[in-house]
Parts: structure tokens; sequence; C-alpha cells
């Protein structure tokens, strides 16, 4: 072979070489990589190990993607949150969407906690930020004397729905936001029913704990609501049911079991005791959906006092004018209960 020829051959050996290796570079920054559509969850101060090892099970190839990583910078610019990535992506587009930091928002779900204790746990679920954070955040004592809440009455700023939110939201930060949307939710239209009643937010919102403790069916609710307000035009106690077993737990703990209230637990001693006590006890005793504020605020007119348990519709109630209608609906409701077994 020449040495024009040898040339010739290098230089051929060089370009294909290069053309070899170009190819995989291009391979590895451009081809599809992802193998499915899914979420990855990047937590806050995360190494670029850390991603990897979250996202390594989407991928086809970890090294490829850890590759063009490093040569795109990207272990300096990592940002938490929540990212939706598509398969068909490229190491290229994962980057890319990454980087940017434009997350997908994560929607956080609660309903009928019982305690505050009980919501940062729900919501700790559907968020970075740990149910301990969370907790101290809602319990945060220069938080709740401005914005005139207690411990007690806490659990009342945070209005059961939907909400968005990204998924590295702080504790502080879900808090604050819950702040706004309960002040939204208090819309000039509930702020002038709630001054027609007299009755402050507080106030609404422990009538409609008690409502919504009282019955599960949302049709029922206005007219449990009014019933409880025709109680307090009067001057009477509301001798709900739901508030001594509310005084039982707080005496005996969360865990104690209240299946049927008795005589003598009518005698409890507690400010939630609505026999002994006239009026609205002194906060919520459970968190109330909307449907119960609202019964409240939106009840339907009547003229009913007593209500007492159906044994003909379960789940419902006999509702009554007279006492002696409605001692006639409870004698029916106790030998139920007892043909039933049920003592506590």
């Amino acid at each position: 072979m020449n040495k024009k020829n040898l040339i010739l051959l290098i230089l051929s050996l060089l370009i294909i070489t290069g053309g070899v290796i170009a190819y995989n570079i291009y391979g590895k920054i451009y081809k599809p990589n992802v193998v499915k559509d899914g979420f990855i969850f990047i937590k806050t101060n995360s190494t670029l190990t850390d991603v990897e090892n979250e996202i390594s099970p989407f991928l086809k190839q970890v090294k490829s993607f850890a590759w063009v990583a490093k040569r795109k910078n990207y272990q300096e610019a990592i940002k938490p949150g929540k990212y939706k990535i598509i398969k068909g992506f490229s190491n290229n587009d994962i980057i890319n969407v990454l980087r940017s930091g434009q997350q997908t928002p994560t929607l956080v779900v609660f309903n009928n906690q019982h305690t505050l204790e009980d919501l940062s746990g729900r919501v700790a679920e559907q968020i970075e930020a740990d149910s301990i954070s969370i907790l101290n955040a809602m319990t945060d004592v220069v938080f709740l004397e401005k914005n005139q809440f207690t411990l007690k009455s806490a659990l009342g700023m945070y209005v059961p729905n939907s909400y968005e939110f990204y998924w590295n939201t702080t504790a502080e930060q879900f808090r604050d936001r819950m702040f706004i949307e309960y002040n939204r939710f208090w819309n000039e239209k509930r702020e002038n029913e709630a001054k027609k009643l007299n009755l402050s937010r507080t106030k609404v919102i422990a009538l409609a704990s008690i409502v919504q403790k009282e019955t599960a069916k949302i049709s029922e609710r206005p007219i449990v609501a009014g019933l409880y307000l025709n109680r307090l035009k009067r001057g009477w106690p509301l001798q709900a049911d739901p508030t001594i077993i509310y005084a039982l737990k707080e005496k005996h703990g969360k865990d104690f079991m209240v299946k049927r209230v008795l005589k003598k637990d009518l005698k409890i001693n507690s400010p939630y005791n609505t026999y002994k006590n006239r009026g609205i006890p002194p906060t919520l005793i459970a968190m109330p959906d909307i449907s119960s504020i609202d019964a409240v605020l939106f009840s339907k007119k009547h003229n009913y006092f007593y209500m007492c348990a159906s044994v003909e519709k379960i789940g419902y109630h006999e509702f009554a004018n007279t006492l002696s209608q409605h001692n006639r609906n409870a004698r029916k409701y106790q030998r139920w209960i007892s043909d039933k077994g049920i003592n506590r």
C-alpha cells in the first residue's frame, strides 16, 4: 500500500470513528430514553444521584441520562418539585423539563378530619412537607394569635375541598394559602347570612360541625341546622349527642368508642356538653363540610325542635314539633337499639 492510500485509509477510519462517536453522542442526547409516562418527585436539596435514583424506573439507560445531565451542568440547577415525563422523551427533553422548574401541580384534597393531627397527616401524604412540620405551622402561636384563632378553633380555618399546590410547598406556605382560601370562602354573601343569624364565623363553623356529625345525609343537613337554630332562638339547649361524644373522647381519649349515649353521659362536666350548657359550644367538634356550613347559613325554615334517628329509614331522622311526638319516636328508637344489643 503506497503512502497516499495509507493516508486515505487513515482519514477514512478517522471519519468513520468520528461519525460513530458523534452518532453515539447524538443518541445519548436526543435518542428516546423514557420507557413509560409518569411523574417524578424531586425533593428539596436533592443531588444528581438522588435524581438518578428517582428517575431510573422510567429510563432505558440511566448512565446516558447521568452523562447528559453532567454535560448540561444540571447538578448545579436542580429544582425540587413534581415533574411529568412522557414515554419517548430523550435525555435532553428530560433535563430541559427538570431545569425549567415547570412543575405539574398536584391536587391536595382533604375532608372530615377530626383534629389538626389528622389533617397534617392527610396533607403530608400529598405534598413534600412532613406531618410534624405541617402541624407545627398549624399550631404556631404567633400565627394563631395574629389571625384570632386558638388551638381549639384552628381546625375551622381549613375548609374541606380540592386545592391545587406545587408538590414542594412548605408547611408554612400551605398554612398561609389555607388562610387565604378561608377568607375567600367567607365571601360577602356568607358573611351577610352569618350576620342575620347574629353568629360569628367561629360559631357558624361550630354549629356546622354538630350538623356534620349528626347526619351524613347532605339533603337532611339544612333541616337539622334549622332545628338547632329554632332551639337557639328559644334559648333552649341544643341537646346534641355528638357534643357529648366529643366531650367523652376529650375525657377518655379519641379511641374511646361511643355507639350509644347513655343518660349518665349527659352529666359530663364539659363546655361542650350541650345538655348542660345553652348556646353553641366554644369551638367546632370536627371538620364540617361546605355543605354543613352552608346548611347553617341557608337553613330550611320549619317548626321542628326535636329529632331522633329513624328506625325505618336508616341514616335519616324523624323530626317532631312537640315533645310528645319526639318521645314516641325516641321510645321506638330505644327499643330498636336495645334489640340490636348496643349498650355503649
